[in-house]
Parts: structure tokens; sequence; C-alpha cells
């Protein structure tokens, strides 16, 4: 038998589940604030095409707009200066979008502390006891945060000194970047950097490092909590949008069955 039949049975029988990691997407999704005078993203919306009416009596749709980088979404390397010759959401190899993903939690810590931030130590010492970081592979980083989701205040979590959300600590970013075999780090939060990062050097360090490496972002994941440290497979599918930066992106990750 091949290995895709294997697949098809195992999720058919419920031995290998698919947890969505997508986040629903509406006007009421959270999305980045950033302070002026840099511009904004849109927020997400629907407008209503026909609704079974005298618009087009048998059919429902609509039409929507909004920012590439709005709720469950994708950073392609040309999202970042550092990035700016790589490639685009429709360069990026399929091949790349699927693969091995572990799980790494610091809920705990980060919701004794918002701006709890991710070192190379914390790294190994997963590694220590779930073996290395897969080779094209993705990180996943949990936090607890998709738990604010709901709501833009708590989500951002931001005062007069700016957002506090849980991130990645400068060395750990540049480490990921360059000698990590992983293609690509995804987050609960907003961006894939910490809230407090616009103050760092390089300001914001997973976009800088990151993507000027060729890898790749997520952000605004949803479900972590249901995937194993290592042992599931992480499917990626963003909009294949000709120039784009980034898109909105359905996140699904296969688990072994419980």
């Amino acid at each position: 038998m091949s290995t895709l039949n294997t697949l098809v049975e195992a999720l058919a029988d419920g031995s290998v589940e698919v947890v969505d990691l997508s986040q629903p997407l509406s006007e009421e999704t959270p999305i980045l604030q950033l302070p002026p005078p840099f511009a904004n993203t849109p927020g997400w919306k629907l407008h209503e095409i026909s609704r079974f009416d005298e618009r087009g009596p048998g059919w429902y749709w609509n039409w929507f707009e909004g920012g590439e980088h709005v709720g469950t979404h994708f950073d392609a390397p040309i999202h970042w200066i550092t990035g700016r010759d790589g490639e685009d959401v429709t360069r990026v190899p399929p091949r790349r979008l699927i693969g091995p993903a572990v799980v790494i939690d610091k809920s705990a810590e980060a919701a004794d502390d918002p701006d709890f931030l991710l070192t190379v130590d914390d790294i190994h010492a997963f590694e220590r006891e779930h073996g290395p970081l897969p080779r094209d592979g993705w990180l996943l980083y949990r936090t607890g945060w998709d738990a604010r989701a709901h709501d833009q205040a708590a989500f951002l979590n931001a005062n007069e000194t700016g957002p506090h959300t849980p991130g990645i600590e400068t060395a750990t970013a540049r480490w990921l970047a360059e000698e990590s075999p992983i293609v690509g780090l995804g987050v609960e939060t907003v961006g894939t950097d910490a809230g407090i990062a616009h103050g760092f050097n390089p300001a914001f360090p997973c976009h800088s490092y990151m993507l000027g490496a060729g890898k790749y972002g997520l952000t605004q994941l949803a479900n972590l909590a249901q995937l194993p440290p290592t042992g599931s497979v992480l499917v990626v599918a963003p909009l294949k949008i000709v120039n784009g930066s980034g898109s909105p992106a359905r996140v699904l990750a296969l688990v072994p069955g419980r």
C-alpha cells in the first residue's frame, strides 16, 4: 500500500486527526496597530454581492477587502526590507508549506510575564528532551495568547509604553534564521516579534533575520494546545497572491489520533 493510501486510511479511521490552527477571519479579527506616522493595514470586511434575491436569485456570494497581514496569516520573505529581493507568496516552493512541526510551550511563563522572550537556551532544553528541531520543519511557539484573540484590546495588550506580548529574543531570532534547520516560525500573537521588539537591535528581529534568511512566519495561530511537542505535520495554505508580501492562511496540523 502506498504512503498516501496509508495516510488516507489513517484520516478515515481517526488514527491521524486534523487540527485547525486558524483563527476565524471577520470584522472582529484583531489587527496590528502601528504608531504614527506609519500606515496601518485595514481590517477584514465582507461586502455582499447577492443572497438569494433579485441581485442573484439562486446564489449567495461576497467580495472582500482587507490586508495581507490580517488574522492567521503567512509572512513571505519579501515582506521585510532584509528580504526585499526574496520570494513573494507565489514563489514560495509548495514543498516548504508542508513539513514536520514541533511545539515549544511557554504559556505558563507568558501568563506570568506578557513580555516573556524565548531564548536559545529554552530551545536547547527542548531539544535535550525531545530531540533536534526538524529539518525543513516549523517551530510553533505556544504562549496561550490565542485565548485573547476574541478581544483586540486584550490581544494587543498595549499601554502608554506600547504593546506587551510574548516573543523571541534577538539572539534567538538570529539563531533560528542562521543556524537552525527550520523553514519557519509560527506564533499565536499578532506578529512573530514581541510587542516590545520595536526597541530591539535590530528592531523586529524575527522579521529582520528570519525573512532576510528566506524563511517564513505564521501568526495568530490557534489550538496549539492540541498538538504534541513533536510528531505533527503542518500544512500552510496562503492565497497565491501575485507580488504578495503575505496572505491570510488556513493552517492545519496532522496529529496522531487520541
